[in-house]
């Protein structure tokens, strides 16, 4: 089946400990939607916060944070497999990182 990347972009700097509590109570609920749709979760992971991390550029420089300064920064991914790329889409438009953020959906090269 095939493979996509699910991309979760939250608000910066993608801290979960202040998502107001109601989105991450529909976090939680959302795997059940997920096998409901038939698409299958290979693996996930939500990430710390951009102030925790370091970007390189190509001339070498190191900064803390994230790589692009934007209103929004990767919070999570997780790989999915599903029939095709609008069956996988079906789980991006429930995500509730969308209620403040977004998903992105992209096939995995080799797939």
């Amino acid at each position: 089946m095939p493979q996509f990347a699910m991309i979760i972009f939250a608000p910066t700097p993608g801290d979960w400990e202040s998502a107001p509590a109601d989105e991450m109570e529909a976090l939680e609920a959302y795997a059940a939607k997920v096998d409901e749709i038939g698409v299958k979760t290979v693996t996930g992971y939500a990430l710390h916060p951009s102030t925790q991390g370091k970007s390189v550029s190509r001339d070498g420089g190191v900064k803390d944070g994230a790589f692009v300064d934007a209103p929004y920064v990767i919070g999570g991914f997780a790989v999915l497999e599903a029939n095709d790329l609008d069956h996988a889409m079906e789980v991006a438009k429930q995500n509730p990182a969308t209620w403040r953020g977004g998903v992105e959906i992209r096939p995995l090269m080799g797939e």
